[in-house]
């Protein structure tokens, strides 16, 4: 378990330097992430780890498709968190999926305030030829990564072997 959590703080960590310098998460990071997640699952739990590897790659690339389909997110994101999901496996997939909901809403509201503010601060009034708000990029790979690490706290196995 510990292995796991080390694992995905490292790819956490490349993830969100990736999306928040170049606003994108290379396929590299999470595809390496997800081999290794499957290869140290199998390591630690045999063909019950791969398994379950597979099952939580799966389905954390479900639950976050249905995003990408609706334009909410990036594919890297995608991508991440099926990675994510096979690092932590099955049983934990969908915790680090709602953990990461609560984060990346907490994100959003920050980065809108953010945005109000500084708007009030700069520009007080609209000016002649001012286009329109832009889409709002909000670098969704950090949420991810806190959201993951959030759910081992949930882990009874994770307080066993500190």
């Amino acid at each position: 378990m510990i292995w796991l959590l080390w694992l995905s703080v490292a790819v956490g960590l490349m993830a969100s330097a990736e999306d928040l310098w170049r606003r994108e998460i290379s396929n590299v990071v999470t595809a390496s992430a997800f081999v290794v997640g499957v290869v140290l699952n199998g390591y630690l739990d045999g063909w019950d780890g791969v398994v379950s590897s597979l099952l939580g790659g799966v389905i954390g690339f479900a639950v976050f498709l249905l995003f990408f389909v609706v334009g909410g997110m990036g594919g890297g994101d995608v991508k991440l968190m099926a990675a994510f999901g096979a690092i932590i496996g099955k049983e934990q997939v969908i915790t680090a999926a709602v953990m990461t909901a609560l984060v990346g809403g907490v994100m959003a509201l920050a980065f809108l305030g953010y945005r109000k503010i500084r708007r009030l601060v700069t520009k007080p009034g609209p000016e002649l030829g001012e286009q329109p708000d832009r889409k709002l990029f909000i670098p969704y790979a950090p949420a991810i990564s806190l959201g993951v690490l959030l759910s081992f706290l949930s882990e009874e196995k994770l307080w066993t072997n500190v």
